[in-house]
């Protein structure tokens, strides 16, 4: 390990704390270099304070050319120290119309991963916190500052590990079945990258101090489920230790035969058939992104299938939860939940001032003229005092996340009856209109412990002391599999009988079915 002195003004662009408030220990401190050792070739980071950061490491080749739609490989070894001050590239995502790229910029070589660790090469054999982020299959990255993981490996002297891995159609085009072997895995390598990572960490992690027996795989929204498809990959097994579904509950993954009807559209847009499959390798990168939004305008508009992991029977051999948990990972055990209001972090301009009238023809909509007269009978009465919108967003956020979350739970718990816990998130940001109430996203901030920079919690002393909370316990489950830490009420595992969840909020508490008439109402309801 060899350090050397970086300039303030430097180390201020290379860390981004434009960004992101970091402690005060930090942002104090002299900057410096550290350089690790991986097995490709050494690494150069910034050491500030304790801490140790390193962006943009490569884990795998670039995924262009040749690698195009391939199961990812190494990269090719370096001499000397290749510096990682700064984020990699997110995976190929926009619309080649607009100028926008996401988290900066975009490439095929985007197989690169983030580590903030306080040890090198120290024997510390620290719990190693694995972050998969959101955007669904489709987009996003992991090099946000959102997921800046300083104040985590502070708190809990742990190591966090953010990726970047394929996505959309460059990760989850299913040509398996148009007749050429060497496209037999293409609907899974997104996922494939992922267990790629994990391999890296395997292999890697004791140079910075972390503990490869002892990975947790967390994830939200989208992240969470590429955590439940990493559940059910054989690949992946003894990769990891304990695994977090946060607002992400994947249930079932798209069978061959739509995910190749799906294919099939791809390569009519791109004006090739299955014969030239293999010449979509040279088709340049614009114009297959051009491709994949046309494409996916055109399935979205017409309630079709979407580009996801496909249950290929090989790399994928079951559904992740359906219509039971995979048996591919029994032992893991599992936290997974979901906010009270998610779909506030969606909602139209309208939703957010519906009326009496207008919310039951929302609601309508959503569980059908039958249902719906009983189901705003129940949440009005489960929910004195609140108004119509907040009706509506909390059968919409039932409908779409809370009741999968539940299912999880529930064919989880079958499987491994003492190691899954269940969580309900009720605490309100100070927001109006988009974000408010208890949105998507928000337990991101308090597990991170960033709540002092997030717009959502950065304006209270409660979301600071909820966040040491709620940080603690999932550092703790990192640790030992147990989120028992002492910082909550004991939280007993999820059974059928007592359906024990906690809810976190100011006053967090373990409730046995907290939200009872709402589940039973909503579970005969939803198609799960």
């Amino acid at each position: 390990m060899t350090n050397t002195l970086l300039p303030r003004r430097e180390f201020v662009r290379l860390a981004g704390l434009g960004g992101l408030l970091l402690p005060s220990q930090l942002t104090q401190a002299q900057p410096s270099t550290v350089d690790a050792q991986t097995q490709f070739g050494s690494v150069r980071g910034l050491q500030v304070g304790s801490v140790n950061m390193f962006k943009g490491v490569p884990y795998g080749a670039t995924t262009g050319g040749e690698n195009r739609f391939m199961p990812p490989r190494d990269p090719a070894p370096w001499s000397g120290a290749r510096e990682a001050f700064e984020y990699g590239p997110a995976a190929p995502q926009s619309d080649p119309t607009s100028d926008q790229q996401q988290d900066g910029r975009e490439s095929e070589d985007c197989l690169v991963l983030n580590v903030w660790t306080r040890g090198i090469a120290d024997g510390g054999r620290r719990p190693v916190m694995f972050w998969c982020h959101g955007g669904g299959f489709r987009s996003l990255s992991g090099s946000s500052p959102r997921y800046d993981g300083t104040n985590l490996a502070l708190r809990g002297d742990v190591v966090v590990v953010t990726i970047n891995h394929r996505l959309n159609l460059m990760g989850f085009t299913h040509f398996g079945d148009l007749g050429h072997p060497a496209f037999a895995s293409s609907g899974t390598v997104g996922m494939q990258d992922v267990v790629q990572a994990l391999r890296w960490v395997h292999r890697n992690i004791e140079e910075f101090g972390g503990d490869p027996d002892r990975v947790m795989v967390f994830g939200e929204s989208g992240g969470g489920r590429k955590v439940a498809t990493l559940l059910g990959m054989p690949t992946a097994k003894g990769l990891f230790h304990a695994a977090m579904i946060e607002s992400g509950a994947t249930l079932r993954l798209p069978d061959r035969e739509p995910a190749t009807e799906l294919a099939t559209l791809v390569l009519d847009e791109l004006g090739l058939s299955q014969a030239t499959l293999p010449r979509i390798q040279q088709v340049p990168l614009q114009r297959l992104m051009a491709a994949y939004h046309t494409v996916s305008a055109t399935v979205l508009d017409a309630g079709g299938g979407t580009f996801a992991p496909t249950m290929d029977g090989d790399l994928l051999p079951h559904h992740p939860f359906w219509p039971v948990a995979s048996p591919v990972n029994p032992e893991v055990p599992v936290i997974v939940g979901a906010n009270r209001t998610e779909m506030t972090y969606f909602g139209d301009e309208a939703a957010f001032s519906l009326d009496d009238a207008e919310m039951r023809t929302r609601v309508r909509a959503l569980v059908g003229a039958d249902r719906a007269p009983e189901v705003v009978e129940i949440y009005q009465n489960e929910n004195p005092g609140a108004p119509p919108s907040e009706i509506y967003f909390l059968v919409f956020s039932d409908y779409r996340y809370v009741m999968a979350s539940i299912t999880i739970a529930e064919r989880r718990a079958a499987l491994n009856p003492g190691g899954t816990y269940l969580y309900y998130l009720t605490w309100e940001t100070n927001q109006t209109g988009r974000g408010s109430l208890s949105p998507h996203t928000l337990d991101i901030p308090f597990i991170f412990d960033n709540v002092r920079a997030h717009p959502f919690t950065q304006d209270g002393d409660t979301s600071i002391a909820l966040a040491d909370k709620i940080s603690d316990t999932v550092i703790g489950f990192a640790r030992t599999g147990n989120p028992n830490v002492g910082k909550l009420p004991d939280w007993t595992p999820y059974d059928v009988v007592d359906r024990a969840t906690m809810v976190w909020n100011d006053y967090s508490q373990v409730v046995n079915d907290p939200i009872a008439k709402q589940r039973r109402i909503m579970q005969q309801i939803v198609d799960l």
